[in-house]
């Protein structure tokens, strides 16, 4: 059993140092492009948020409508801090997580006397809020108003030989791979079976002596953590910011993301946000495709591409995609032990 365990272990770590090393040799012998490295880049970072969505709503049970806030204010400390007060760009990513733990913690709090759909209308609210705040007068020395933060994307150090795209996708995976790692272990923790417990039954969890009330809050500041992280690496990868770019879209995207890929489900947080990438970058360019190959007189919306992909996936796999692959290999394994 325990050889078994030790194998799985080295095989997962072989296939993330394939999935780190494989892209950076793609592009350095010209088989992809650095526009397609910087998606992957994007892939990621959308999946370290919706990891932050899932561990709140997915694990925890409380229903968010407004991450797309803790996205654009992990997004603003970094750029500010870079273009401001001149840090370098690492540095940003700790204080972008603290801010944001800090300010869903306290969102947390006051959040603790609704449930359901009230919580989610609250969060709906706060998404609503963050960006017009962001273009408020008295801010606009500091965030650069409804003109936004341009940022200069870093250059490898010490003298790798990476271009920026390179180096940011290194930097992104590795710090996707930590973060995944400490959601992991929170999870097989006291604190994780606490938060699914709550999820699970409150009452019967508050009958064992659990915290209900520290606990959510703890469990929304470090979710509004990871999602402030990656907000954190879209504007140092993203090189801009502006208040636009966080409307109500973003959290609805990582809602989808997270019910797509799988709710509860460190892999599906990883799809979650492979999905988040590619529909919206790739909804478009369907959309002229098909109405091109149809010959409509009217082009088709990409909401609309978007929409019917969202039906398909729902009803083929209620579960989200991780959840229907789960399903495949486990009839694929009864099959074959037949």
């Amino acid at each position: 059993m325990g050889a078994a365990k030790s194998g799985r272990r080295i095989g997962l770590w072989l296939l993330l140092l394939i999935l780190l090393v494989a892209p950076i040799a793609g592009s350095k012998l010209g088989l992809i492009s650095n526009f397609m490295v910087l998606q992957l880049s994007l892939m990621i970072v959308y999946a370290i948020a919706v990891l932050g969505l899932n561990l709140l709503t997915g694990y925890n049970g409380q229903i968010s409508l407004g991450h797309g806030a803790f996205f654009a204010i992990g997004a603003y400390v970094a750029a500010v801090l870079i273009d401001r007060y001149d840090l370098p760009w690492w540095s940003t990513l700790p204080i972008a997580a603290a801010s944001c733990f800090v300010a869903g913690y306290l969102f947390g709090l006051p959040a603790l006397r609704l449930e359901g759909h009230y919580l989610a209308l609250a969060t709906f609210a706060l998404a609503i809020a963050v960006p017009q705040i962001l273009k408020y007068r008295h801010l606009e020395n500091l965030t650069g108003g409804v003109q936004g933060i341009n940022l200069i994307k870093p250059d490898a150090p010490f003298g790798l030989p990476l271009n920026s795209d390179q180096w940011m996708y290194v930097v992104v995976f590795v710090v996707a791979v930590f973060m995944f790692w400490v959601a992991r272990n929170l999870l097989d923790s006291r604190i994780g079976r606490s938060l699914m417990a709550i999820r699970d039954h409150a009452m019967a969890a508050s009958t064992m002596g659990i915290n209900i009330a520290q606990t959510k809050a703890i469990t929304f500041g470090i979710s509004a953590l990871y999602v402030g992280v990656a907000g954190a690496l879209h504007a140092i990868i993203f090189e801009f910011v502006a208040p636009d770019s966080f409307r109500i879209d973003v959290s609805i995207s990582l809602l989808v993301g997270m019910v797509v890929g799988g709710v509860a489900s460190l892999f599906g947080s990883v799809l979650g946000g492979v999905f988040v990438q590619v529909i919206e970058k790739y909804a478009d360019a369907g959309a002229r495709l098909l109405s091109q190959s149809l010959h409509l007189p009217i082009d088709i919306e990409p909401w609309t591409i978007y929409g019917i992909a969202l039906i398909l996936l729902v009803y083929v796999m209620p579960t989200g995609i991780a959840g229907g692959l789960a399903a495949l290999w486990g009839r694929i394994r009864r099959r074959s032990g037949n």
